[in-house]
């Protein structure tokens, strides 16, 4: 039934190349139906994987965008895209980087369409960009889906629905986890299934929502297969690691300017007191010093900043 075993070691869904390998597989194609029709709120009959590949394994290629690009029957284009780490942001918060990376995606996709003979642009295929987000981009909305489209900025009439951004905040399911699995909606059992599918405190749940659904069972054996296979795992430790020495040399270079920009600033500082004194008072250099009494080993370099002005 593909239920996972409760002590089981499950890989994340919510890796971006487990959840891809979840997916593009052909005969895993009733799955994908069943998560984009949940997605666009309505019946999918066919879809086609038009980036079926996945990147080498080496470490220079950790990085690489994994998405889902598909072509859903009525040909319209969805790009599914699984964000498990956070992107780097300014810190005030509205989360600019991933939104504009959303909106970067999804016009390059509308935009990149072959005309086969289309000739009107009122005939392109519509295009969704869907990003599954481990983390809260909207903290002031409190639903777990949002949807954005092209509307007027004052009355909200809708301007064309050719293109949609949406985005499933994994992160805010807490009271969605309250709920019987029988009250949940198709959408709702695939968030909890990615987001909560590897935590074995919340496996009983994971595994009636994987019970009550055909399509959910074929996934959760697609997962368990990809977390008993040793060379996904031994992918899955060395992009984790690649991730973590990214982060960290990151944070090591940041802390680094943060100590060489104080020792700039205290520097400067230290060099106009001793403008200060040698202007106010008369003083040479070495006077000055030695009123501030600056170390000997530190007077080389402000000897040379002030010959320097």
């Amino acid at each position: 039934m593909g239920l996972l075993p409760m002590g089981a070691d499950i890989l994340p869904p919510s890796d971006d190349r487990v959840f891809k390998l979840i997916l593009t597989p052909l005969d895993a194609k009733p799955v994908l139906i069943d998560l984009v029709s949940s997605i666009i709120k309505r019946p999918v009959l066919d879809v086609e994987v038009r980036n079926n590949d996945i990147p080498p394994s080496d470490t220079e290629e950790k990085a690489e965008r994994l998405d889902v690009n598909c072509r859903i029957d009525d040909g319209s284009q969805i790009d599914l895209e699984m964000q498990a780490s956070r992107i780097q942001e300014d810190s005030d918060g509205r989360y600019q980087n991933l939104k504009g990376k959303s909106i970067y995606y999804l016009c390059d996709l509308h935009s990149s369409q072959p005309s086969r003979g289309v000739r009107r642009y009122d005939r392109l295929s519509r295009t969704y960009q869907v990003t599954f987000c481990s983390y809260t981009v909207f903290p002031n909305r409190s639903d777990y889906v949002n949807s954005f489209s092209l509307r007027h900025d004052e009355d909200n009439e809708l301007l064309s629905d050719a293109i949609q951004v949406v985005y499933v905040e994994l992160s805010k399911l807490q009271e969605i986890m309250k709920k019987s699995v029988d009250d949940m909606t198709d959408l709702e059992k695939w968030a909890v299934f990615f987001q909560y599918a590897s935590e074995p405190n919340h496996r009983e749940t994971v595994n009636k929502v994987i019970a009550s659904k055909e399509v959910l069972q074929m996934a959760g054996n697609r997962l368990m297969s990809i977390s008993q296979d040793e060379r996904e795992r031994a992918v899955f430790r060395s992009r984790r690691m690649f991730q973590t020495d990214m982060q960290s040399d990151l944070a090591t270079a940041e802390d680094r300017g943060e100590r060489r920009g104080r020792a700039e600033g205290r520097a400067e500082g230290v060099l106009s007191a001793i403008q200060s004194l040698m202007d106010s008072m008369g003083l040479s250099v070495d006077q000055a010093m030695n009123v501030l009494k600056i170390a000997e080993t530190d007077r080389p370099k402000y000897r040379s900043m002030l010959s320097g002005q």
